[in-house]
């Protein structure tokens, strides 16, 4: 673990990190606020984009994005006595870019959300910024701000319609309705549903391993040629994802890559 992550984990109260506990090159990062299961008050906020910040600058290859499972909840939704409190002015300042919400989806490495339970207001939003979700049958997903006479404000009305249409969208945003991780799954707000704990665990590990054995730069160039395609016309993204191959040519993992095929060997990346 890099000098940055050790001293996020020893310092922070409400996010942990550990590297390389289950899988070589990657963290689990643990939002761990079980009385408030898992909310974002203002300190997790800050600590997970310090920790973020981190991870982006570390040799860390993937992410676990989880919540803490003595709380049964992935993240239960934003503080809403913080809300309470605040004016518009006060507002504006909170949602200042970027926030933890863009952290995690600009992350060059893959966050693979582990939905460990109920991802809610804000939770769903930062599971919507994760790359993949994986979810214990157990969660519940949703966007409740309606009912507090608000509407999603971390990205919620813009990446949730691209993952799961625009009506589908409109239905849980302007309901306030909470879905369970199977009709989550059905629809595309999460990728995968598991049974139980241990279930969930193997199929979050061993996607996160299959990830982390490739080149950290091929990663994060794919990450970007396949998000770019949510804001690009084809034409332009088709161009993008040409460039972006072509630059790979530049690197020695690409080079590593294609000798270790031809030797009948595992490549030994070292994301150059």
């Amino acid at each position: 673990m890099s000098a940055d992550l050790e001293s996020v984990d020893d310092e922070f109260e409400t996010v942990h990190v550990d590297v390389g506990d289950r899988v070589e090159h990657v963290a689990t990062v643990t939002i761990d606020r079980p009385d408030a299961r898992n909310a974002l008050n203002a300190t997790v906020r800050s600590e997970l984009k310090a920790t973020m910040r981190a991870i982006e600058d570390s040799d860390v290859r993937v992410v676990v994005l989880t919540g803490a499972d003595e709380a049964k909840a992935f993240v239960a939704g934003a503080d809403v006595s913080e809300l309470r409190e605040r004016n518009a002015i006060e507002q504006r300042e909170v949602s200042k870019r970027p926030r933890v919400y863009e952290l995690v989806a600009d992350l060059p490495q893959p966050v693979i959300g582990r939905l460990n339970g109920h991802a809610l207001g804000g939770g769903c939003e930062l599971a919507q910024a994760c790359d993949v979700r994986i979810a214990h049958e157990r969660a519940k997903l949703g966007q409740p701000e309606i009912n507090l006479g608000l509407i999603p404000g971390g990205g919620g009305t813009q990446r949730l319609p691209r993952l799961v249409g625009e009506g589908q969208a409109l239905r849980l945003i302007l309901s306030g309705e909470l879905i369970d991780a199977g009709e989550a799954a059905d629809i595309g707000l999460v990728d995968e549903v598991c049974d139980d704990d241990e279930e969930l665990d193997d199929r979050v590990y061993d996607l996160a391993e299959a990830m982390a054995t490739k080149s950290p730069i091929a990663l994060e160039f794919a990450k970007k040629a396949v998000t770019a395609s949510a804001t690009m016309p084809l034409e332009s993204g088709i161009e993008y994802e040409a460039e972006l191959f072509s630059q790979l040519f530049a690197t020695e993992d690409k080079n590593e890559g294609i000798d270790a095929f031809f030797e009948d060997r595992e490549p030994e990346w070292e994301g150059r």
